[in-house]
C-alpha cells in the first residue's frame, strides 16, 4: 500500500513539473512558494464519504485563510474516468446545495483525462492530467483577484493546448510518468 507522503510527493512533482515549469497554470507557483496550498490524500473509496470529505474540507478552507487551496488526492477512488466525471458532476451539486457556489470552485484532473470529443492520444489532455484522480478546490476570490491582474487570462486555455501538442505525445507521457517515480516512497 502506498503512502500519503507517496501520493503528495508525486502531486508536489507533477505540480512544479507539469503545471508551473510549463506555466500551465500561471498563479501556481506563488502559492506553492507561500505554502498555501494543502495536498490532501483521500483513502475513502465510497462517493458518500468523499463527498463529506469534499465539504469537510470546505469548512477547512472557511476556518484557515492561510490555505489558499486545497489539492484532494483520491488513493483509492475514481480509477475509472467515466467514475471520477460521475463524482465531479456530485460534488459540483453537493457544493451548490451546502451554500458554496460562488465560494469555491472546482478544477478537475485525472490519470485519464480525455476532453469531451477529443482523442484519448491528444497531447492537450495532459493540460488536465494528474498522477492520480484529484479535485482542486479554488476560493473563487481569490481566483477572481488573479484574473483581473493577468493580462488575457481567456487565452490561458488556448495557450495550454498549443504547447502541449507542440511538446507531443511522448513528452507529455514522460513528464506525467517522472511524477510516479518521484512519489515512490
Amino acid at each position: 500500500m502506498l503512502t500519503d507522503e507517496h501520493y503528495q510527493n508525486a502531486t508536489q512533482t507533477w505540480l512544479k513539473t507539469v503545471i508551473i515549469e510549463l506555466a500551465l497554470c500561471p498563479f501556481a507557483k506563488r502559492e506553492l512558494d507561500r505554502g498555501s496550498i494543502r495536498f490532501a490524500v483521500v483513502r475513502d473509496t465510497e462517493v458518500e464519504s468523499c463527498l463529506l470529505n469534499l465539504i469537510d474540507e470546505c469548512g477547512r478552507l472557511d476556518a484557515d485563510p492561510d490555505i489558499e487551496t486545497t489539492l484532494l488526492i483520491y488513493a483509492g477512488a475514481f480509477a475509472r474516468f467515466d467514475d471520477y466525471l460521475d463524482y465531479l458532476g456530485l460534488a459540483e451539486a453537493l457544493l451548490a446545495e451546502q451554500g458554496y457556489e460562488g465560494v469555491y470552485q472546482l478544477a478537475s484532473f485525472h490519470p485519464d483525462y480525455c476532453f469531451e470529443g477529443a482523442p484519448q492520444d491528444d497531447p492537450a489532455n495532459y493540460t488536465n492530467r494528474s498522477p492520480y484522480p484529484m479535485l482542486h478546490l479554488l476560493r473563487e476570490s481569490s481566483l477572481e483577484q488573479a484574473l483581473a491582474h493577468y493580462p488575457h487570462p481567456e487565452n490561458i486555455p488556448e495557450a495550454n493546448i498549443k504547447l502541449t501538442r507542440q511538446l507531443g505525445l511522448t513528452k507529455m507521457q514522460a513528464l506525467l510518468q517522472a511524477c510516479y517515480r518521484t512519489g515512490k516512497s
